[in-house]
Order: structure tokens, then C-alpha cells, then sequence
């Protein structure tokens, strides 16, 4: 399967996921969630592809979490799924989907696990330069 991103192009760290998976030898598909948010389901199956609840996808930083009392630890995972789906931008970024699984790619080194090839080193935007161990 060629791999899925939900990305954020106004994201650093999702611009730095895309280009890892592209320096990577992949043309993935990229979901610009923001225009095309997934649908409920969608983001139900990613959940649990991924092994998470929703609170653990809710971006926090978001000003419209505070609006909505999100932290609110009573809350239902239905009612922060329905929360997202009102308001993708609080879907945290960027999400990525391959044969090998799916994964919250936070902090960006994060999707090495998830290529088949990756590359060993990549320079992110920041110059920060990070590594893959290949004997994985």
C-alpha cells in the first residue's frame, strides 16, 4: 500500500513527516485534512489502527479546545470524536498510515517505523539533523 499522511502544511512537523517519507523513496498519498477531514468512521478506524483514544489524537493547543472545555476529563470519547469532527483542527498531525501500521507521528522520527526503507539520517527544517537505526 502506498502510505497515507494526514497532513497540515502549515505544520512544521508534518512538513518534516512528508519529506522524511519522500526522501525515503515513497510518493505517499497526502490528505490535507483540513480541506478533506476524514469522516467519522475514517477517524474511528485510525484510532484504532493506531491504539489510541481520542482524547490522546485531541490537539490541546488549539484555541477552540479551551472554548469547549475539551480537558474536561468527564467527557465521552464520543463527545471529543464529535468535537473533532465540528473542528478538524483539533485532529492532531500528522497521522500516518502504512503496511506496517498506523501511527501519531509526533515528534516527525516517529514515521522510521512505519517505511519500509527509510532513510538512516534526515536534516529537518530546524537543521536539526536526526538518525534511524537501520538494525531494527
Amino acid at each position: 500500500m502506498k502510505p497515507l499522511i494526514f497532513h497540515n502544511p502549515n505544520c512544521g512537523t508534518s512538513r518534516n513527516t512528508l519529506a522524511i517519507i519522500k526522501a525515503s523513496g515513497e510518493q505517499p498519498e497526502v490528505v490535507e485534512y483540513l480541506k478533506n477531514p476524514p469522516s467519522r468512521d475514517e477517524l474511528v478506524a485510525l484510532l484504532a489502527k493506531m491504539n489510541i483514544l481520542p482524547r490522546e489524537l485531541l490537539r490541546s493547543k488549539e484555541a477552540i479546545n479551551d472554548e469547549l472545555s475539551l480537558d474536561n476529563p468527564e467527557l465521552s470519547d464520543d463527545h471529543i470524536v464529535d468535537a473533532m469532527m465540528a473542528h478538524p483542527i483539533l485532529i492532531n498531525r500528522p497521522i500516518v498510515v502504512t503496511d506496517k501500521g498506523a501511527a501519531l507521528c509526533r515528534p516527525s522520527e516517529r514515521v522510521f517505523e512505519l517505511l519500509e526503507n527509510p532513510v538512516s539520517s534526515f536534516t529537518k527544517e530546524d537543521g536539526e539533523t536526526i538518525y534511524h537505526d537501520n538494525s531494527q
